[in-house]
């Protein structure tokens, strides 16, 4: 027989068993990118199943077709973007301002969408009023406001974006910090609470640097939007946030030992939150974690380029419209491509497909000799050259600026240079001797950085100069060359020890020497400016200033210039 206080312990449990519930499922993506086209296994076109085994995923045709079976017989489902949607890689989005992104999500029926560090790799305007509300700017059908798959002008989003924690210069949030979306069940409606949250690095993010944001602490930002929902009657809430971890698993439907910063947030966070939603670190996990209150919560993140689809399924308490925490579930579906891809969605994947083709052959300059990255005895390229000339000509558009730097090969991670411009034709179509095409431009050269602007002394200026020579854990020296604009000349000697190779008379800014205590405008890419490629002498840099990215102001650069020939490699000499 049970004691009098194991039955009062379990009659609760009973009764909530036995009282009505409301069904209510969550379905998201997260960090599509604007992968359209089924990815290639180098962008993740494979997943590893259950069993371990490799299976064949991603397209926004195949998603389609697995987002309508999932959802199938639900009457409260809830689809959403977890973020990084757009500002994806390939070139039919990136070339038309990653609208095609926007039409499929229209399409597929996205509701909201946290903001992701990418949301706001162009500019905070570029998001809340070019892709939410299909503000133009530029010339339209050129640089913005392209014609749909519908013959329709771009309208911009058909849901909405939230952030709880990126704020301006006022401390105002940018997007509204949460949305509340209403279930039913019979005659009565239920409030479910999704707050938004975004990367804290996104403000100093290589990609997505907006010195004018603030991103305060997610957890306070969380506990804030979960109370002020919470004395809105909202009783159940859920985080959708652009930040993630990783586990130990190899398969996309389990947890084993995960960490990362989505983790140790999800075991601060208020209680109130009763699922979490996690992204941006392209990994795949299915958790279950206990709130600071000790009750277990769903924490799961779905991979990235619309390889996997999460499920999670809510039952409310009818009664309260609280989540029954006992009851969720979650599981992480494989997008494989052996079902039949939606038609409705393939006629805008092919027609934005066939528009980046006739994009990419669009001539855009004319080069007299050929622009590569092979570097001669000092480090020095044409296509670095023509790389740092670009950086010093687009700051110059923006305010004053003295050089530009690029890397040529950096300490670390991979230079922006990605491709040679050669005069001989290539097989793709249209082209021709002499011909840059535009796809060939970003092909060669960018990867999605915006170029800075910022303030370092000469002393500072010579520092970043000497980390092209570094020596390694074994005793080698690594040389790492920085390409510098034409209107700088340097030399160094490499007998003398690493650090003390270049003598600060020896560079020559405009035909005067470098000045250590003199404060130079210096314009490179932000993953430069960071220190992400090695070079950590740059992040005593002060006073930055965003300018055009990098794909878009090298296009404009070559369309400005027309014809260009390598200049002579004579930027750099040996002592």
């Amino acid at each position: 027989m049970l004691s009098a206080a194991l039955v009062a312990a379990a009659a609760p449990i009973t009764a909530q068993a036995a009282a009505p519930t409301v069904p209510v499922q969550l379905v998201s993506i997260t960090d599509f990118h604007g992968y359209l086209r089924p990815p290639a296994p180098s962008d993740g076109g494979t997943i590893a199943g259950p069993d371990g085994t490799a299976q064949v995923v991603g397209g926004a045709a195949y998603l389609a077709t697995h987002l309508q079976q999932i959802r199938s017989g639900h009457q409260n489902s809830i689809f959403f973007a977890d973020g990084d949607s757009f500002s994806g890689w390939p070139f039919e989005v990136d070339a038309h301002a990653d609208e095609p992104t926007i039409e499929v999500l229209n399409a597929l029926g996205v509701e909201f969408s946290s903001v992701g560090n990418h949301e706001l790799d162009v500019s905070r305007s570029f998001l809340v009023d070019h892709m939410a509300k299909g503000k133009c700017f530029g010339t339209i059908g050129v640089d913005s406001c392209f014609t749909d798959s519908t013959g329709r002008q771009f309208h911009g989003a058909d849901f909405d974006f939230q952030s709880a924690n990126i704020v301006d210069a006022k401390g105002q949030t940018i997007v509204a910090p949460y949305t509340i979306r209403w279930v039913r069940d019979g005659g009565r409606s239920y409030p479910i609470g999704f707050i938004g949250l975004t990367v804290p690095d996104t403000p100093v993010g290589s990609t997505s640097y907006q010195p004018d944001l603030k991103a305060l602490d997610m957890v306070e930002s969380a506990n804030r939007a979960a109370a002020e929902l919470t004395s809105r009657g909202v009783k159940a809430i859920v985080l959708n946030m652009h930040d993630g971890g990783t586990d130990a698993s190899a398969t996309y439907d389990n947890c084993v030992n995960p960490t990362g910063p989505a983790i140790d947030v999800a075991r601060k966070v208020t209680p109130q939150i009763d699922a979490i939603v996690t992204g941006h670190w392209h990994a795949a996990f299915n958790c279950s974690i206990s709130d600071p209150a000790g009750n277990p919560r769903p924490v799961v993140e779905a991979a990235n380029h619309g390889r996997l689809i999460n499920e999670i399924n809510l039952q409310l308490d009818q009664r309260t419209g609280e989540v029954l925490r006992d009851k969720t579930t979650s599981v992480n579906h494989a997008v494989t491509r052996d079902v039949t891809p939606d038609p409705k969605i393939q006629r805008i994947v092919d027609y934005w497909t066939a528009a980046g083709a006739r994009r990419y052959a669009e001539p855009v300059a004319t080069i007299t000799g050929d622009f590569t990255r092979t570097p001669n005895a000092v480090g020095e390229s044409t296509l670095a050259d023509l790389g740092a000339d670009v950086h010093l000509w687009t700051a110059l558009q923006e305010g004053p600026a003295d050089l530009g730097i690029i890397a040529a090969k950096p300490a670390t991670g991979s230079t922006a240079l990605r491709g040679d411009l050669l005069v001989a034709a290539s097989t793709k179509p249209g082209d021709a001797p002499g011909r840059v095409m535009l796809g060939e431009s970003w092909d060669a050269y960018g990867y999605g950085n915006p170029v800075l602007t910022v303030s370092l002394t000469g002393a500072q200026l010579d520092a970043v100069l000497e980390q092209q020579w570094q020596t390694q854990t074994n005793g080698t020296i690594k040389f790492a060359p920085l390409a510098l604009s034409g209107n700088v000349k340097y030399a160094f000697d490499a007998g003398r020890p690493v650090g003390d190779r270049i003598d600060p008379a020896d560079v020559k800014i405009d035909g005067t020497a470098l000045d250590p205590a003199k404060t130079y405008r210096v314009a490179a890419l932000a993953y430069t400016v960071i220190g992400a490629d090695g070079y950590s002498a740059f992040k005593a840099a002060t006073n930055p200033v965003r300018n055009n990215t990098d794909h878009e102001t090298f296009t404009t650069y070559l369309q400005i210039h027309k014809t260009l020939t390598p200049a002579p490699l004579d930027r750099v000499t040996l002592k």
